[in-house]
């Protein structure tokens, strides 16, 4: 079985390597200053490879000075360029701008073969510039071509990436990763395993996967899914890169990935800290439990020296439980990480949701920046909220709009109003 070797800049992702730890900057790319800043914080916090929103022209020249003054000084971690609709722009942050491209290539038009064209186009400046590329798949993301035969399902993603990567292949272009990203941890894994299967079935290869639980949360919650989704795969040693997602600092997800990481050579459950106890609960017990094994087990182990208590085994258990999708107490809570395209302060915002709806046991509900992100990728919410422009919320109740352009500070009086009504 041939393993592909993905290289942006100085890294070298795949090949049986150690996985390679990344994170998304939460700052407008257009604030050069901002960026540099968060990218030196990340690099210092050992990240190893760091993406940019890149939705424009505009962000594109942006990201030309901030790798110009991150090089300036001594930083060379490679830059990732995300791209979601505008193929004209993928191609002009591959030409030796970033160092990396993320695109979904289904964005690029309506129209499958025009979609498939562009993509052609933008593999020629990726090999001609030495650009990697990552095309990137999320729940809820599918196109009507898909869902229509396979639904949004973990089969349907992985058949739709599938497609791609076989342009890919066609045209002679290896130097890529691969993600099926999903807020639902059962069904991230499923896609991944998919995947894996499919490439060594059809195509002898195996491509580097970027592994994520994608608007896992934050707090306890989105530790715990990350911990959950990705330990599991990485168990079944499938995954050459990681990004834990969470709605904070991004800083915050760089000190949770080592500690997965770090779960794949140390199998106590002795841990320094809450967070760490909490990474290593996911990592030992995520995947049994993923695969319907029992849930009658204790935790047992010490955070800090003390032996755990009756109280945190039982809360922690609770956490574990339902990001494995195995008992829901309380809401269940899906939010992007925030980037450079979100107009208001998602963790402030997801704070006030959560105190307000952590009553709704078993209700899903969505926290979503913006647009790009929003009526697609909350594919499981039974309730969205979603940055609308500036200052401006709309509701949603699974993927229909029912309060469009609401003021903000109306918003979340107004989604416990609408939970309220349906129950």
């Amino acid at each position: 079985m041939q393993r592909i070797v993905c290289k942006a800049g100085n890294v070298s992702i795949g090949g049986g390597a150690k996985p390679v730890v990344q994170s998304m900057c939460n700052t407008d790319t257009l604030d050069v200053a901002a960026s540099v800043a968060q990218c030196k914080a990340l690099a210092g916090a050992g990240c190893e490879m760091i993406r940019l929103t890149t939705q424009g022209l505009r962000q594109v020249k942006a990201l030309d000075e901030i790798r110009r003054q991150l090089r300036s000084e001594g930083i060379s971690n490679p830059l990732v360029a995300d791209v979601h609709f505008n193929s004209e722009v993928a191609i002009a942050a591959a030409a030796g701008i970033a160092d990396k491209v993320r695109i979904n290539p289904g964005n690029f038009s309506k129209d499958h073969d025009v979609a498939m064209e562009k993509l052609r186009e933008l593999l020629k400046v990726c090999k001609e510039y030495g650009t990697a590329l990552r095309i990137g798949l999320n729940h809820g993301s599918l196109g009507e071509r898909i869902t229509s035969v396979w639904g949004d399902t973990p089969l349907g993603m992985c058949n739709a990436i599938m497609e791609w990567l076989k342009v890919c292949v066609d045209n002679d272009f290896f130097n890529l990763t691969l993600s099926l990203k999903a807020s639902n941890t059962k069904v991230m894994v499923e896609a991944y395993e998919l995947l894996y299967r499919a490439m060594q079935d059809e195509l002898g290869m195996l491509f580097p996967l970027h592994l994520g639980v994608t608007e896992a949360g934050n707090g306890d919650s989105g530790r715990m899914k990350s911990a959950v989704g990705i330990g599991t795969l990485l168990k079944e040693g499938i995954g050459d890169t990681i990004r834990v997602s969470l709605t904070e600092n991004p800083v915050n997800e760089i000190a949770v990935a080592r500690m997965l990481l770090k779960c794949m050579e140390d199998g106590s459950m002795d841990a320094q800290s809450r967070e760490e106890y909490i990474v290593k609960a996911g990592y030992r017990y995520g995947s049994g439990l993923l695969a319907g094994g029992p849930d009658d087990f204790e935790l047992q182990g010490s955070i800090a020296g003390r032996p755990l208590t009756a109280q945190e085994a039982e809360d922690i258990k609770d956490i574990l439980l339902q990001a494995s999708r195995r008992r829901f107490t309380k809401a269940e809570y899906i939010a992007c990480p925030s980037c450079g395209r979100t107009l208001y302060d998602i963790e402030s915002v997801l704070a006030e949701v959560r105190k307000a709806t952590e009553r709704f046991a078993g209700v899903r509900i969505a926290v979503m920046g913006c647009i790009v992100n929003g009526p697609g990728e909350m594919a499981d919410a039974d309730y969205g909220y979603v940055g609308q422009g500036v200052g401006k919320v709309t509701l949603y109740k699974g993927k229909t709009p029912v309060e469009k352009d609401i003021p903000q500070q109306e918003a979340v009086s107004r989604l416990v109003a609408l939970i309220e009504k349906d129950r």
